[in-house]
């Protein structure tokens, strides 16, 4: 059986209800801090925004609301879907990438990041962001609210809480407490040749054995309640890549095979 499906995806979700996960969109979990088995589900609609109306459209179904980060790139920036997936219930937030944007003219990026927020809030009362990782680019997302010593900034125009910003997943999640769970790069143990998409906590999580390759992977392991799924878990899927359709399914994956070997090399090389 195929992976990376929206049948498979619907399974996933399944699985975590039935293992009595309350699942919430980022937003939702920041403005409440449920403890105990509690899913943040998030995604990031770099490509094929048509693909994020059709899982939001399997969650509305289930009674789940997530979270949909869009670009402001015309891949993923249409307001058609952007407005279907509000519709149905769910978070909109900015898929961030002005430093890459402005070549890391951090003046220029804040005046864009301004005005990318203010669009995004004629769909949704934005009040959570994500950087978007852009591999090809040496420029990180999120030093754009960092100083020069790589510290977080407290206050002023470098710090998205003077926006009304609530949070950002890399800086507002304590992943010591919370199991991070990416599809980046078409499979599940992908942080492996990921350069941004990753947190420090994973080494230690590939020490306990806290690394599953496919979606049934996971949903043994949930319905298990084995550790790490005996408490909260983050998890991120890029719905470009989730389809029922063979042809753009393969592309998908195909697409997905060359770029984890060209970022493994990027590692290899020590990255950007």
């Amino acid at each position: 059986m195929r992976d990376f499906t929206l049948s498979s995806y619907k399974n996933l979700l399944h699985s975590f209800l039935q293992a009595g996960y309350k699942i919430t969109s980022f937003e939702q979990y920041l403005d409440s801090r449920p403890v105990g088995k509690v899913l943040v589900l998030r995604h990031d609609v770099d490509l094929r925004p048509y693909n994020s109306v059709a899982t939001a459209e399997i969650e509305h179904s289930l009674g789940i609301t997530a979270s949909y980060y869009f670009r402001i790139v015309k891949a993923s920036n249409v307001p058609d879907a952007i407005r279907r997936i509000v519709s149905l219930g769910h978070e909109i937030g900015y898929h961030y990438e002005d430093m890459a944007i402005c070549n890391g003219d951090k003046v220029k990026a804040i005046s864009n990041f301004e005005a990318n927020l203010e669009y995004f809030r004629s769909f949704y009362p934005v009040r959570t962001i994500c950087m978007h990782g852009v591999p090809t680019n040496r420029y990180d997302g999120r030093d754009l609210w960092r100083d020069s010593n790589g510290y977080k900034n407290q206050g002023g125009r470098y710090d998205y809480r003077s926006y009304g910003i609530i949070g950002e997943p890399y800086f507002g999640i304590n992943f010591n407490s919370v199991f991070y769970l990416t599809d980046t790069g078409c499979r599940w143990d992908g942080f492996r040749v990921s350069l941004r998409d990753k947190v420090p906590q994973q080494d230690e999580w590939v020490r306990k054995g806290w690394v599953y390759h496919s979606s049934w992977d996971i949903a043994r392991a949930v319905k298990a309640a084995e550790p790490p799924f005996d408490g909260a878990v983050m998890m991120t899927t890029h719905p470009q890549r989730w389809t029922d359709q063979s042809l753009p399914w393969l592309k998908e994956q195909s697409v997905q095979r060359v770029k984890n070997i060209i970022k493994r090399a990027m590692i290899w090389a020590g990255g950007l």
